[in-house]
């Protein structure tokens, strides 16, 4: 008689997903990793893509390629998009949007938090998040382009729009972004244009709390401050932006002030984070508690209370006040793997207990902050160090060399590497500046494509 091998379903590529994937390699399993990109993505380093420093393929890896020697685990693309767990079924969406479905014995959800906008969806549209690689080309599009096309209007209130870039959110990944842009603008584009002066672009970084960074201590976030202000970055704290605009924000202050609106053609969201459509149906059909986010509450174990066979790792975990970090969600694949593994051996699963690892940020060339237990490093110190941990965690020793090897160039010269934009074809279906509607007749409402193909060039 023959018994069939378990089936585990891992969903979502991320770092929970792959660090379980790798570690139930090689054991008496049949692993199947699902993900809608169908790749491993560094996002701790997306801004540096969307920015011109690294190229796509420097923080991303194939996960067929990443676990190719791992004979027991198959990668296949798709959405999950629905869950029966009393068949013990997920339901799949390819790219085509049909279906197809996968059983399992044990399915382990790691398919992380997506931007949010609290309720303000439409905003999305004008302020792209950073969350994905697209997210990062379609930065960098609306980065470079911006300059670009100021440089091709007069002096006056519409060029400095162009050349004004709005970051809403305080946090790790909005101070990144501002800090490179100004100095994007200072060093690399300082003497490439003609009629407009790139230094005297301005970032203005709004956030609702009373200082940037807030998880980290006080004296590093006074230090990153201070930085931010000798680059240039003009920081709006104790403030909610509450309208996005093809032109421009809308910034109203907690304290009840009048509102001030903004004109800046370039606005980036890194405000805040929510639950994916999935992780929200896994928390319906099982009946787990969940927070507003959509933070799914597990048992000691990663587990789902009445489901033992459906783990949730990473930025999905509602315990404990995990944070959002890449560490967590390692450390949660993990232990995932090593609970299965425990139970094909017939040992009771062990609790999970996360290790603080510390957290880090860049700011700009020379000037990061770490921050490990007691250890704090600022300046040149953390910049060195919060680069030894980002090479020590990529994926591939390909990517690892070569991304150490463009930030020494990035180092020695004021250029980047990776600064090639697309705005589009006449039938791209995408288009991040209205005028390009003009070209795309087909993105207009029915009644007013006459008038859009009376005016196309």
């Amino acid at each position: 008689m023959t018994t069939s091998r378990t089936k585990i379903v891992i969903v979502g590529g991320g770092f929970g997903g792959l660090f379980c994937a790798r570690r139930l390699g090689k054991a008496d399993v049949d692993v199947t990793l699902v993900d809608r990109a169908a790749c491993h993505v560094f996002q701790p380093l997306l801004y540096q893509c969307a920015t011109g420093t690294l190229s796509i393929g420097q923080i991303s890896r194939s996960l067929r390629e990443e676990l190719a020697r791992h004979r027991n685990v198959t990668t296949l693309l798709g959405e999950a998009i629905d869950l029966d767990a009393d068949a013990r079924r997920v339901t799949v969406r390819r790219p085509d949007e049909s279906t197809y479905t996968l059983d399992y014995d044990v399915l382990v959800v790691a398919v992380g938090m997506r931007q949010a906008y609290f309720g303000n969806e439409k905003f999305a549209q004008w302020a792209p998040g950073m969350k994905t690689l697209d997210d990062a080309l379609s930065i960098r599009r609306r980065l470079f382009g911006a300059f670009e096309i100021a440089e091709t209007l007069p002096p006056g209130p519409e060029r400095d729009s162009w050349l004004t870039f709005a970051v809403a959110g305080g946090g790790p990944t909005g101070v990144e972004l501002a800090g490179q842009i100004r100095e994007m603008a200072t060093r690399a584009l300082a003497h490439e244009f003609h009629s407009i002066e790139p230094e005297e672009a301005r970032v203005l970084l709004f956030d609702g709390g009373n200082s940037i960074l807030g998880s980290f201590a006080p004296d590093l976030t006074e230090k990153a401050t201070r930085t931010l202000q000798q680059l240039g970055v003009e920081l709006h704290l104790g403030v909610h932006v509450t309208d996005v605009r093809p032109d421009g924000v809308t910034v109203t202050p907690k304290d009840g002030s009048p509102s001030t609106d903004y004109s800046a053609r370039t606005v980036l969201w890194t405000a805040g984070v929510e639950a994916v459509p999935f992780a929200r149906r896994v928390a319906e059909v099982t009946g787990a508690p969940s927070d507003r986010a959509g933070r799914i509450a597990v048992d000691s174990d990663l587990s789902i209370p009445g489901h033992p066979e459906i783990f949730v790792i990473g930025d999905l975990v509602g315990r404990d006040h995990l944070p959002g970090v890449a560490e967590n969600a390692m450390q949660g694949g993990i232990h995932a793997a090593s609970c299965i593994r425990r139970g094909l051996a017939g040992k009771p699963r062990r609790p999970f207990r996360y290790r603080d690892l510390g957290s880090a940020a860049y700011i700009s060339r020379g000037n990061a902050l770490l921050q490990a237990g007691p250890i704090r490093l600022a300046g040149l110190l953390g910049w060195l160090g919060w680069g030894l941990i980002h090479i020590a965690f990529l994926t591939g020793i390909e990517n690892r060399i070569s991304t150490l090897g463009s930030w020494l160039v990035t180092i020695a010269r004021a250029s980047r590497t990776d600064r090639t934009f697309i705005l589009g074809g006449t039938t791209s279906p995408e288009h991040p500046y209205t005028w390009l509607k003009f070209f795309h007749p087909n993105m207009l409402p029915v009644g007013e494509r006459e008038t859009a193909d009376r005016s196309a060039p």
